[in-house]
């Protein structure tokens, strides 16, 4: 008889997992305020004191500088928007190249194309997942303007070896750090380990208010370029001084404003972000050494002087360990022992193999096509991109990792032991699967 469900055997568990909701009263009254004022936005495109947003706006930003540390806060409407800001004020050209990581979600890797510049791909460390410094010194040309970095899963990438690199070639380093708020390396937050930071507010984060982001620096003159690119650069460059060539380039802007509904559930999500994180980082804690009794699995390694934010919890398989059994059919059969999760009733099990196929392997870049048809800005440049590119992460992606959110706040230990005990049932009969 059949013991693992995949075949036909008893579910461990069909009561859906609890919902990860961090809305509350505090978030209620923040939008009865705003709705109350009848204020949802004061922005204006134009020169004036509406152009750096409203009250609630302003208060949000003072907020999140206040406890990162750092000297500006930009709210944006999503962290895409500020990495093309960013990438903007950065002085991104056509032909210009930015060392980009093949292995997080696409925008941090298509922002340069939208200033003309070409995205080239660096591998990823092979415990870490962010970006290798030995890569990226390999893939540094003349051409070479930047490096955005990704703290991948909330993992701070590596601070001194790649800000030593950017230093020694003059490069602006960009750090996404949309999966890592309130993550720290040494005594310092992620996001504000380069010369700007980006977060993201989408709903699925940490923390969020829907839809939202954040821009950190402390450069003054890179604030001031961020504000403008976010807001109608072009009609207010006038009004700022700005004349000389290079001081207008980039000086076209977008409408990336977040609203006043959105900053004040923001401001009040912010308040809750020590207290989620800690949870988050126990509850991985508590799966790693649970998790630990099974040969074929690795677990979390963090940087050393890193605290890891856990945006997701990622892990290896290794099939040599495991009797020949791939990890996506071991996958496969510890989701079919699990059942969904509150609020997330349209999404599969929330276990994954790999995570993003890695970028450079999309059609975009394969066909090197982007806007319009004839290969712009590609075609400022002889790059190719190809499977081969990253082998770190080709044999990640397809072969180790795989990553889960049932660690997040709101599962209880006893949920956290379901999970668990899904993958000692396959485990233990993972003769059924070869």
């Amino acid at each position: 008889m059949k013991k693992l469900a995949i075949n036909g055997g008893e579910k461990l568990r069909t009561n859906p997992f609890p919902a990860y909701n961090t809305i509350g009263t505090e978030e209620e009254e923040a939008v009865l305020r705003v709705l109350r004022s009848g204020k949802l936005s004061t922005y204006l495109g134009a020169w004036h004191e509406d152009f750096y947003g409203g009250s609630e706006v302003r208060a949000f930003e003072k907020a999140w500088a206040t406890f990162f540390g750092v000297k500006h806060a930009i709210s944006v409407n999503s962290a895409t928007s500020g990495l093309i800001c960013a990438v903007g004020a950065a002085g991104i050209e056509a032909g210009d190249e930015v060392i980009v990581s093949p292995y997080t979600m696409s925008a941090s890797a298509v922002a340069p194309l939208f200033y003309g510049g070409i995205p080239v791909f660096a591998d990823i460390e092979k415990d870490t997942y962010c970006l290798d410094p030995k890569s990226v010194e390999r893939k540094i040309t003349h051409k070479t303007k930047a490096i955005i970095v990704v703290d991948i899963f909330g993992q701070p990438y590596d601070v001194e070896a790649i800000n030593a690199i950017a230093k020694k070639h003059n490069l602006i380093v960009i750090e996404d750090a949309a999966q890592a708020p309130g993550a720290m390396y040494k005594e310092s937050y992620a996001g504000t380990l380069g010369d700007m930071g980006v977060f993201s507010l989408n709903y699925h984060k940490h923390i969020h208010s829907g839809e939202g982001g954040v821009i950190v620096t402390n450069d003054d003159a890179l604030a001031n370029k961020l504000q403008l690119i976010r807001n109608h650069a072009e009609s207010v460059i006038a009004n700022k001084g700005f004349s000389s060539s290079a001081e207008l380039v980039n000086m076209v802007g977008f409408n990336f404003r977040m609203t006043e509904m959105e900053c004040a559930v923001a401001r009040e999500q912010l308040k809750k972000l020590p207290s989620l994180l800690q949870t988050r980082q126990g509850n991985v804690a508590y799966i790693n050494e649970a998790l630990k009794s099974i040969p074929c699995l690795k677990t979390t390694k963090t940087r050393e002087h890193a605290k890891h934010a856990f945006y997701v919890h990622p892990l290896e398989f290794d099939a040599s360990l495991a009797g020949g059994v791939h990890r996506d059919i071991f996958i496969k059969a510890v989701k079919a022992e699990l059942p969904r999760t509150i609020m997330r009733d349209d999404s599969d099990v929330l276990i994954g193999c790999g995570y993003v196929k890695p970028i450079y392997l999309q059609p975009m870049f394969a066909h090197k096509i982007a806007f319009g048809s004839k290969g712009y800005p590609f075609n400022f440049s002889s790059i190719t991109y190809q499977k081969g590119d990253c082998p770190v992460c080709e044999n990640l992606h397809f072969e180790r990792l795989f990553t889960h959110e049932l660690m997040r706040p709101g599962m209880s230990r006893n949920d956290m032991d379901d999970v668990v005990k899904a993958f000692v049932k396959v485990w233990e009969n993972r003769e059924e699967l070869v």
